[in-house]
């Protein structure tokens, strides 16, 4: 059990966390020994087996430790690893003392070490870790350090360090039994067709980006000779594509429906025809109206919900006014007959109030948290999570959008160098498990885009891993009945046991349940050399987790019982 001291005002944070951490854990209570004491207060009690202590003061009562002055005034890297995590709430160093074990760096200077405090190992961490916490998931990481899972990385060191202590550790992994992680393919429905564009901005930058854009592509090596004659191909096709003579190249839903067989997708789609929305700032915010009206594809959209697909609102209005919120939500249920309990903010508009706005219109998860400019990670985790203004709504962040990849006033990537880049964040998510979220625009696999066959390939590369491929609102679902489950200590006559409860339905696909055994070293990549043990729950069996992890059977386990209770 790990026991918190956090300052006043970060509960809601701490609680959150351990949302995301998913293992026992409680604010701690007078007289209670703890396996781990988590502290960002100044006085803490020595009264745990590993104390960690964060924040930009010295606990001097614990770690003896001696600032090297000022606070940093630039956004900190800690080295972790191969990796490099960036700090934003500020940063104390300390002077370098030969008896201290130092356990992190910033540049050549020690930014966190070990000590110890009578019995207690004590972690003294020069940051605050639930003010980082509530920066990631508030402010969120600027693009600059847009591809480091930063919030994901505090998980791991803290997982790490308690199991380099021989403490042993009870997590309920943040994917599926089964898979190492989830795949939600989603579709922002922007246009629906060309045939809505005559004469406007949108066909006139269609025909200029395809003809002329197309030579310029070529010549940077980002097209094919083939690429190049398809696009002059649909331009010349324009005038039969008006007149129904040809086939609509813009239409997406065949296309996606094709590429995607047997995965279920998420389309967000534009609840109004010609509504740019208010407070949209830009010389363009015109242009944020769509040519399209929904209704008119009514028939589209119940083959994609026949195909095991989900229709959410492509919000105008939502982020900021609970009533066009709702407007827009019962909007799209009366098309597609079923209730829309999702959303994406078309542009991704957003405000520090949106989150509680969009709770207030009726919706259950919200997908807008991502980048515009590039890919990763805003919120520094690829978990599902809770906005810290919301009390039910989830958010599913977006780490991987097209325009972000291969527009040339963004990244403007080759292929090859998107694959890269797409191939990082694929690892992380393998690594620290959560959702990879992709958006595809719904003409993005056509001319004069032509980036249908990277996501053929980028498709292809995630169906031949261990992944849990569903909608956003299944995937928001597995994570809301993930947060429902309670870890509790209960009186018995053997000792204390921790019990899990649940009360919700019953969770497919299951739970995994990871117990690890206390490591008595670290392996050589600083990852714990323990051995753990996984059982899929489903939250209505009640087995006894003792027996199923085989606890027994494994060495250093502490005086304390687990099981499954409902």
């Amino acid at each position: 059990m790990i026991g918190v001291l956090p300052k006043a005002g970060q509960s809601v944070v701490v609680e959150e966390f351990f949302q995301l951490f998913k293992t026992p854990w409680e604010f701690c209570r007078p007289g209670c020994t703890y396996d781990v004491v988590i502290a960002t207060t100044d006085q803490v009690p020595a009264n745990a087996r590993l104390l960690l202590v964060y924040g930009l003061v010295p606990n001097n009562q614990h770690s003896g430790a001696q600032t090297n002055g000022s606070l940093r005034p630039a956004t900190p890297v800690l080295r972790v690893g191969d990796r490099s995590l960036p700090i934003y709430c500020g940063l104390s160093t300390f002077a370098d003392k030969e008896q201290q074990a130092v356990c992190l760096t910033a540049d050549s200077e020690v930014a966190g070490f070990y000590a110890k405090s009578g019995a207690a190992t004590v972690l003294r961490l020069g940051y605050d870790l639930f003010e980082e916490v509530r920066f990631l998931l508030s402010a969120g990481q600027p693009i600059e350090h847009a591809q480091t899972p930063t919030l994901d990385l505090h998980i791991e060191m803290l997982r790490n360090w308690i199991l380099s202590e021989n403490i042993s550790l009870l997590e309920i992994l943040p994917a599926p039994a089964g898979h190492k992680f989830a795949v939600c393919l989603t579709h922002d429905i922007d246009f629906i067709g060309i045939r809505n564009h005559k004469f406007d901005h949108t066909m006139w930058g269609f025909v200029y980006r395809a003809t002329i854009g197309s030579l310029h592509n070529f010549f940077r090596g980002r097209l094919t000779p083939r690429q190049v004659l398809r696009n002059w191909r649909a331009v010349a096709s324009l005038p039969f594509v008006y007149l129904g003579w040809a086939n609509d190249f813009w239409e997406p839903f065949d296309w996606y429906l094709n590429v995607e067989k047997d995965l279920p997708s998420t389309y967000f789609v534009v609840p109004f025809k010609g509504r740019s929305g208010e407070r949209v700032s830009g010389r363009k915010g015109a242009r944020r109206a769509v040519a399209y009206d929904a209704s008119d594809h009514a028939q589209s959209l119940a083959m994609a919900q026949r195909a095991g697909c989900e229709i959410g609102v492509h919000g105008i209005d939502a982020w900021h006014s609970v009533e066009f919120g709702r407007n827009e939500r019962n909007r799209i249920s009366e098309i597609t007959g079923e209730p829309a309990t999702g959303i994406r903010m078309h542009w991704l508009l957003q405000d520090d109030h949106t989150a509680s706005v969009l709770e207030d219109g009726g919706y259950a998860y919200d997908s807008t948290v991502g980048y515009n400019e590039t890919i990763g990670y805003r919120a520094g985790t690829s978990q599902v999570f809770r906005p810290l203004n919301a009390k039910v709504l989830l958010e599913l962040p977006v780490q991987i959008q097209d325009g972000a990849l291969f527009y040339p006033q963004r990244l403007d990537l080759s292929d090859s160098g998107a694959e890269k880049l797409c191939g990082n964040l694929i690892e992380d998510v393998e690594k620290f498990g959560g959702v990879l979220t992709t958006i595809w625009h719904d003409r993005s696999h056509a001319p004069e885009r032509l980036w249908g066959e990277f996501y053929i390939r980028l498709i292809r590369k995630l169906r031949s891993l261990d992944a849990w491929f569903g909608t956003a609102g299944r995937i928001a679902g597995w994570f809301s009945w993930r947060r429902q489950v309670r870890f509790e200590q209960i009186e018995t006559c053997d000792g204390l046991r921790n019990t899990l409860r649940y009360e919700g339905p019953q969770i497919q696909p299951p739970l995994n349940v990871r117990f690890y055994s206390a490591p008595t070293q670290l392996a050589a990549d600083n990852q714990p050399a323990a051995g753990f043990v996984d059982i899929s729950w489903d939250g209505k069996s009640a087995p006894d987790l003792e027996t199923q992890l085989g606890l027994h059977s494994l060495p250093n386990i502490p005086d304390r019982a687990f099981s499954l209770t409902l």
